[in-house]
């Protein structure tokens, strides 16, 4: 009786282990299934978190900044000083200059600053064609030349006269008007002639050169080019504060020649 015991125990206890592996294996795969699923997650999280995080720097770029003051040329400080004084447009200078000589019509405008107004004022004649040893404007002048910005302008009688006409580009009074002196028969006829050849008025010209480039007109001037074909050169300084010259054919507007000038 006592022999038949031990290989009872003997198998009972086996058959236990054996269930005991198995669980032991169950329980360890199920870890290792757990933990990998965990991983994978985990991986996957982590990338979707790297990618966001470069990704947002990307967008919350800024754009890059404009030129600062510091960084414009002198030429083009005073553009810009000179352009945002200004409140007469070209157009309207246009108007007030021919209004001012009976029957005249533009053949040169630009826009001036204080001092080179002022100094082209030292320069010019007087109404009566004499010299103006003082400088200043003529009687007819209701403003005090050199106080602000000028369009100085041009402009040509029926007979070919040329007339200055200065214009406060502020407030658009009438500063002086006095008609060059030293113009003989022969300049007088040039005069009508070209204005006989010009089918296109300074308006036209301006709007010409102002489809090409946006901004602000700041000259115009009759004259022919190095082609002798006749033309209005046209100058436009853009929001860059750079100007650029456009020759505008003067007799069907289209734009024959545009050279920037970055300085």
């Amino acid at each position: 009786m006592t022999c038949d015991s031990p290989s009872k125990n003997t198998g009972f206890l086996r058959a236990h282990r054996v269930r005991a592996a198995g669980v032991a294996c169950v329980v360890v795969t199920a870890a290792l299934l757990t933990g990998c699923g965990q991983d994978s997650g985990s991986t996957s999280a982590s990338t979707k978190t790297s990618e966001a995080a470069r990704a947002v720097p990307e967008a919350t770029k800024s754009p890059s900044p404009s030129a600062s003051p510091g960084q414009m040329t002198e030429d083009q400080k005073e553009r810009k000083e000179l352009i945002s004084a200004t409140k007469i447009t070209y157009d309207k200078a246009i108007t007030t200059a021919e209004g001012a000589v009976q029957g005249s019509k533009l053949v040169e405008l630009e826009l001036k600053g204080p001092q080179d107004a002022d100094d082209d004022e030292s320069a010019s004649p007087s109404p009566t064609g004499s010299p103006s040893p003082t400088g200043s404007p003529s009687p007819t002048g209701s403003a005090t030349p050199g106080a602000g910005p000028q369009w100085v302008a041009t402009v040509a009688a029926k007979s070919g006269a040329k007339h200055k006409v200065r214009i406060d580009a502020v407030s658009g009074k009438v500063v002086s008007s006095s008609e060059d002196s030293g113009q003989d028969t022969a300049d007088k006829a040039k005069t009508v002639k070209r204005l006989a050849e010009a089918k296109q008025t300074p308006q036209q010209a301006a709007k010409a050169a102002l489809a090409k480039k946006k901004g602000t007109v700041t000259s115009l001037d009759l004259d022919d080019n190095d082609k002798d074909v006749l033309v209005w050169k046209t100058d436009v300084v853009t929001k860059d504060w750079n100007k650029t010259t456009f020759d505008i054919d003067a007799s069907n507007g289209s734009v024959t020649h545009e050279e920037t000038d970055s300085d």
